[in-house]
């Protein structure tokens, strides 16, 4: 056994001792929405018995908590804390953008064709105001030809917006060459993390990421209406802040004091009043996986994936995920894989797998897994059983 297996190993088993889902289920949904671990659990009981028992007496300390979220955030994502603010989901993210900049008539964004409706809606919604959304195509795995992208950017180009990983197809794009294009033509990178943060390591001022957006409940492991945003501080007073409330300013415990101070920060988004159980249990889940380590959780669920693919298609499924170890390293790979079973309708397939407690999805009609880094080969032989049974 190599050092890298029995880290990858030491590193699953404490982290299944942290996921009690892991109890019942192969649990392969992870690009959709994820069990909660167990310490955003505690956090979320812990949060429910003092309100119930105290009432807002203790607000201050669930505060607090909040902030150690903040905290965790921008160490996940080599940010400032003042630079990430805590948002309901990946759509408020990208809108702080979309809703932000000072757009003129005959500006343009420039998007996948691929693309998760959250990271193509807030751009299409700038039609009225005179704003092209350009679409460029991919292939059937989710690869983009990044010299198609360049040129679909010209001088009126204001935003590149692309996801790290496709939903679809779970490619995983080159995330430091679509910077550069945009930044050439002078436009901002905005990046939908929600299907690689959690799991791939990041660093925004490395990479030269404007603003990022990820829902909190999928590869992060918390519950849903948590999230994070993270707009580079340099853009802060280039955006129009929208949202506006009491707690947008530098004086936001001063009620009767009425003026449009706004905070330095990207907190000043968060306006009103916050889901606080939600982001102290997120706040825990994220502590979880700094603990664990981004590059250990990495290599576990490639591990994991690269070995799916090896049973799945040893039953007949076709891959359709780009899964090459080639000059690129497989850096394309991700947590999700997309396959195809000839002959067999995906949701039926989907349907006959939960009732063998086994959990995937079906995407754009094929049938799709994304295991995390604490499913293990016995969860993968369950998959493998549950598909058997249906394919005969």
């Amino acid at each position: 056994m190599t050092n890298h297996t029995s880290v990858i190993i030491a590193i699953r088993a404490h982290f299944r001792s942290q996921m009690p889902a892991a109890g019942d289920w192969a649990y392969f949904d992870h690009a959709a929405v994820s069990p909660l671990t167990r310490p955003a659990a505690d956090a979320l009981r812990a949060w429910t018995e003092n309100i119930l028992a105290n009432g807002d007496t203790n607000w201050i300390d669930s505060y607090h908590e909040v902030e150690r979220t903040r905290d965790a955030a921008a160490k996940l994502i080599g940010a400032q804390r003042d630079e990430i603010a805590l948002v309901p989901n990946t759509t408020v993210g990208l809108n702080l953008v979309a809703e932000g900049l000072d757009w003129m008539a005959g500006d343009n964004v420039v998007t996948l064709a691929d693309e998760f409706p959250s990271n193509v809606y807030p751009w299409m919604n700038l039609s009225a105001r005179g704003v092209e959304t350009r679409r460029v195509s991919t292939e059937v795995s989710g690869h983009v030809d990044l010299d198609r992208l360049a040129a679909a950017c010209d001088a009126r180009t204001r935003v590149v917006a692309v996801s790290w990983v496709g939903y679809a197809t779970g490619y995983r794009h080159e995330l430091e060459r679509i910077a550069n294009i945009a930044h050439e033509r002078g436009a901002l990178f905005v990046l939908d993390a929600i299907q690689g943060l959690g799991v791939f390591p990041i660093d925004v001022s490395k990479l030269s990421i404007d603003a990022l957006a990820s829902g909190g409940q999928k590869w992060l492991l918390g519950p849903e209406g948590a999230g994070i945003a993270y707009i580079r501080r340099e853009h802060l007073d280039q955006l129009r802040p929208f949202g506006l409330g009491s707690h947008s300013v530098v004086h936001e415990s001063d009620y009767t004091r009425i003026e449009l101070n706004l905070k330095p920060s990207a907190a000043r988004y968060e306006g009103g009043a916050q889901n606080m159980c939600g982001m102290i249990a997120l706040g825990a889940s994220l502590r979880l996986l700094l603990e664990l380590g981004a590059e250990s959780i990495a290599a576990a669920v490639l591990d994991i994936t690269n070995h799916a693919c090896q049973r799945l298609a040893e039953i007949g499924a076709t891959i359709v995920s780009d899964r090459r170890m080639d000059d690129r390293g497989g850096a394309q790979r991700s947590g999700i894989v997309a396959f195809e079973l000839p002959g067999r309708d995906s949701l039926t397939v989907k349907k006959h797998c939960l009732t063998q407690k086994v959990v995937l999805s079906c995407r754009a009609g094929r049938l799709r897994i994304s295991p995390h880094a604490y499913n293990n080969e016995e969860d993968v032989d369950r998959l493998v059983a549950a598909l058997r049974s249906i394919v005969g």
